[in-house]
């Protein structure tokens, strides 16, 4: 199911009474989710992800705007009536109810000609346990649960109405690390056996982009910019959104653009024909750094950090606007000789530069 948001915008009044402009949660949505898609929304906390997943499911009335399923407008349909899942962050099951209970819960208020027999009822209720791997455990009550298998629960009984739309409101944020990643795999492949269109809302860019066929990255209620996730974090629209993704983050310089090349205080370190004289602002990526003594940046080497497969380079430049910078090296080089100041040539996919006024990319 296509989920189009046509200039959606949904407003709240201020708290603060001695500000009387209203509060933009959402500001002017106008993008399509395609159909049969996994989409992550991303962005920081208070940007309004949460708010535009509640306007989808019809939780909140947007204050100007339109939505639509399909060719469909559900703007003003109830949320019973839209056919979505929502999961929420903290599960929210019933805990004196079976896990077979909490799955037949939404089959149980079906009414009118949508209403179904027990025998039905039943057997949609073992498929969605199936489906998310719980059928073993349809006896027990959440409290006998791990924080996983209750997750599961939740989506489960989201799924068993086989809504035209699933919603996940950061769904993992309560699960430990090893658990995060097993369970958003799982989400990945429920999704894909479904063909269910998802939106998972989510502020770990990590989580965002390892599941996503998409992503839409947010700030403060405006849509930055959407596309798939390796092509965002390659071709980033602006600095916020190549500052917001990557781990660790872009490494951020005050530079300049003369003559057709990017310069790093003295250093000319890039070629780039295409960025108009002036002060700029440089990220390079950390994998972006290549050790060689002929190159043409130079920082201090601060300490060596070996991670397993990586080793990371925290190094010192007086025109980095954070007190250190990081660098990925492949765990193969060879770093026994590295002290004081270290060279580097860079990997021009890896450079980005940016307006220092508007921020936006040159690309």
């Amino acid at each position: 199911m296509k989920v189009t948001l046509s200039h959606l915008t949904k407003r709240f009044p201020n708290r603060n009474r001695k500000i009387k402009e209203d509060v933009i949660a959402v500001n002017d949505f106008d993008f399509e989710i395609p159909d049969g898609k996994l989409i992550g929304l991303l962005g920081p906390s208070g940007c309004g992800k949460s708010t535009t997943l509640n306007l989808i499911s019809g939780l909140e009335k947007p204050s100007s705007g339109r939505i639509f399923f399909g060719e469909e407008d559900v703007t003003d349909i109830a949320p019973e009536n839209r056919g979505v899942g929502l999961v929420f962050q903290n599960y929210a099951l019933y805990p004196h109810l079976t896990v077979r209970q909490n799955i037949l819960f939404p089959l149980e208020n079906l009414k009118g000609a949508d209403k179904l027999d027990k025998e039905t009822m039943e057997k949609k209720a073992l498929e969605a346990a199936k489906l998310v791997q719980i059928d073993m455990l349809m006896d027990r009550r959440p409290g006998e649960l791990s924080g996983g298998q209750q997750q599961r629960v939740a989506i489960a009984r989201a799924l068993v109405k086989m809504p035209r739309v699933l919603l996940l409101d950061e769904p993992l944020s309560n699960l430990d690390a090893r658990l995060r990643l097993q369970t958003r795999e799982e989400i990945k492949r429920i999704q894909l056996e479904t063909g269910i269109t998802t939106v998972f809302v989510t502020h770990d860019q990590e989580e965002a982009m390892s599941i996503s066929d998409e992503i839409v990255v947010m700030k403060d209620g405006i849509f930055q910019q959407m596309g798939k996730p390796q092509t965002v974090y390659d071709s980033p629209v602006n600095l916020f959104v190549a500052k917001f993704l990557g781990t660790p983050a872009i490494n951020v310089f005050n530079g300049e653009a003369k003559e057709g090349a990017l310069y790093i205080g003295n250093e000319r370190i890039l070629e780039r024909k295409d960025v108009p004289d002036g002060p700029v602002v440089i990220g390079i990526r950390p994998e972006g750094f290549v050790i060689d003594p002929e190159g043409s940046f130079t920082c201090r080497l601060k300490s060596v950090e070996v991670m397993g497969r990586d080793t990371s380079l925290v190094l010192l430049n007086e025109h980095c606007e954070k007190p250190v910078i990081r660098a990925i090296i492949g765990s193969d080089a060879s770093l026994e000789q590295l002290s004081g100041d270290v060279r580097f040539s860079l990997k021009p996919g890896k450079v980005h530069v940016f307006d220092p006024e508007t921020g936006k990319a040159y690309r």
